[in-house]
């Protein structure tokens, strides 16, 4: 037995991969990859790296071989998902207003599997029907590989690497939605995870809108099939899509998010830009303010606001009750001291 031939565990496994039963096909390996250790002799028992590479033996009985097969990995392609995050509808209420009104302070946060950085909405303040409105926009570059369906992410591994590690991850878009606390954490309210090769069909209508539209839901529950469909195919989608929070392993619809997906090519972008949140360019589409309810303010920052939308909406009838007991009080003390003393004596009895 010689060296240069590997060590036995892999030798068998080669022999193994190379003789598997017709019915399994050999195209389960179609190369075998060897990886040998690489050493330096000024540092002997110390590994430098590795080496992969395969070998081809031809027998010389067939004639020279065919043409190098070029084997360099596949360039990714630019994208850029653009999303734009109309509204929700029907988030829960997590929060108590110091007036004992059920709320929430609802933004939404997006990003890319893989990919570090999200994007957030600005907040809708005192949300008290679970109705956020945002006219937001998010961008996501990415690098994305369509024969592999995988997004190509390169990032130092610690702070001291000094090469980029590159990762293959599938296309996921994931959105949440939050509800904003200015004196302890945010809380989470729910959470959508799509792929985007293959993500649910959006619905038009809030009232449609249901955890049926989720393949994973729809196997916990025994339903029928949703309809996936491809954004890069579809190139825009447009619609209503839930989100949910798992309570006791449970999936519970906590929310439902109007939004606009995009997706453009490298080129596409550069040939017609776009700005984050509502920056310029501001189109494609153009996003004007929300639409907010005059009740949508951060409470502490608006004194009279308070006062008006929240102090005097919930306890108005009290305080209109309190100013008629007053002047009330106050006629009878002016009755008093108008009357003749004499008059005041007889009232009371008072000789």
């Amino acid at each position: 037995m010689h060296s240069h031939l590997g060590p036995a565990n892999e030798r068998l496994a080669l022999h193994v991969l190379n003789h598997l039963p017709p019915e399994m096909g050999k195209s389960l390996v179609s190369e075998h990859v060897e990886t040998r250790r690489l050493y330096n002799p000024l540092q002997p028992g110390i590994e430098q790296g590795k080496l992969q590479m395969w070998v081809d033996i031809f027998p010389s009985a067939i004639g020279p071989p065919g043409p190098p097969v070029d084997i360099k990995s596949r360039k990714p392609k630019k994208f850029e998902l653009r999303v734009v995050i109309w509204n929700t509808k029907d988030v829960v209420l997590d929060e108590t207003s110091i007036t004992g009104e059920r709320m929430s302070d609802i933004y939404v946060k997006g990003w890319i599997r893989g990919l570090d950085e999200a994007q957030e909405t600005d907040v809708h303040y005192r949300s008290l029907d679970g109705e956020g409105n945002f006219n937001w926009r998010f961008v996501f570059p990415m690098d994305y590989i369509p024969a592999e369906q995988c997004v190509v992410t390169k990032k130092r591994e610690h702070f001291w690497s000094l090469d980029e590690t590159e990762r293959k991850v599938p296309p996921v878009a994931i959105f949440q939605v939050w509800d904003n606390d200015k004196f302890s954490p945010d809380d989470f309210l729910g959470t959508v995870e799509m792929n985007l090769e293959s993500m649910p069909h959006p619905v038009t209508r809030s009232a449609k809108c249901s955890l049926d539209q989720l393949p994973n839901n729809v196997q916990r529950s025994g339903g029928s099939d949703v309809k996936l469909v491809s954004l890069f195919e579809q190139k825009r989608l447009k619609g209503f899509w839930p989100v949910y929070n798992e309570v006791n392993g449970t999936p519970q619809l906590t929310g439902k998010i109007e939004m606009e997906m995009e997706l453009v090519t490298g080129s596409e972008a550069a040939e017609k830009p776009v700005g984050r949140a509502r920056d310029d360019p501001n189109q494609h589409p153009k996003l004007d303010p929300p639409d907010r309810p005059a009740t949508s303010f951060l409470w502490f920052t608006s004194p009279w606001k308070t006062c008006k939308f929240i102090v005097w909406r919930r306890f108005r009838w009290y305080f209109i009750g309190a100013i008629i007991l007053i002047l009330f009080i106050l006629f009878l003390i002016l009755f008093i001291y108008a009357i003749p003393g004499t008059a005041v004596k007889k009232l009371f009895g008072i000789q």
